[in-house]
């Protein structure tokens, strides 16, 4: 699998020169194997991903992972929404309020948006994810409920062999006291359980976590615990905070290094890279 990273911030874009290195993008993400393609969320970097995709694809198939604005604020600019001849697949999380489609039709409509979500002249297919494992063309998919305020899904993606997990807003360590016992009861474990990429939230420092506990993000020592605690192959730090400039998310980063020894590769994925599983 090839995964290109379009967008790694949380919260809002904040694209500058103090954010060049990294990106200012907030969530996207693109799997890629041969000629099919899942797309992981629809932040600010899915309409750069759109306009790359411009007569590769006619059917699509986007993963949200819960409806918070960065997750979802790209979508109206996503050019195969705006095609006659694309299929386009919208797969997200069931609520308890409202189906799936009337959910986004919120933002997808005035007075936020002035398109409608139902005058897309694309062919739209809204989904929402079973609890059970689900395939989209060859990859097989397990959607599952994580800690994070609202209905929020992360994702377990198997191609062959190779395996990816998504949790882009994830507070796994909420309650936990220190080190679990039993980490099979943490939040997400079973999506992530030894695979060759964890892409995982670090919005916080670790200074930072105790005044945003229950926000459902996660501090950089405890995504680097979760991520030993799972045994998983390489981890993909993300959705940094938009008030950290390139130079910070570095220094954050060689700091957490020097203070330990990693089981696992770990590196800060720029806008634009692909890291291959």
């Amino acid at each position: 699998m090839n995964v290109t990273f379009w967008g790694t911030r949380g919260s809002l874009p904040c694209s500058g020169p103090d954010t060049q290195i990294y990106g200012g993008n907030t969530p996207c993400v693109g799997v890629s194997v041969g000629e099919e393609l899942l797309i992981l969320d629809a932040g600010s970097g899915i309409r750069r991903l759109g306009i790359s995709l411009k007569g590769k694809y006619s059917t699509f198939h986007l993963l949200l992972s819960h409806l918070h604005m960065d997750h979802i604020q790209g979508m109206g600019f996503f050019l195969p929404l705006y095609d006659p001849k694309a299929e386009v697949h919208i797969y997200g999380p069931a609520g308890h309020s409202a189906p799936l489609i009337d959910r986004l039709s919120r933002y997808l409509s005035p007075p936020l948006f002035p398109i409608r979500i139902r005058e897309l002249p694309c062919r739209l297919f809204v989904h929402e994810v079973p609890a059970r494992p689900f395939n989209i063309g060859s990859f097989r998919i397990v959607a599952q409920r994580v800690i994070h305020p609202g209905v929020t899904i992360g994702y377990r993606i198997q191609h062959g062999h190779s395996v990816l997990a998504y949790l882009p807003d994830h507070e796994p360590m909420l309650g936990a006291n220190g080190r679990p016992k039993d980490p099979a009861w943490l939040s997400g474990h079973d999506l992530a359980y030894q695979a060759g990429l964890l892409i995982h939230d670090a919005q916080f420092t670790d200074e930072e976590y105790p005044r945003f506990v229950g926000w459902g993000h996660s501090c950089l020592g405890q995504t680097l615990e979760f991520a030993r605690l799972a045994e998983v192959r390489q981890l993909a730090l993300f959705h940094h905070d938009p008030g950290r400039d390139d130079l910070q998310m570095e220094a954050l980063f060689q700091q957490a290094l020097a203070k330990q020894a990693l089981p696992f590769g770990a590196s800060i994925p720029k806008e634009g890279e692909i890291l291959v599983i």
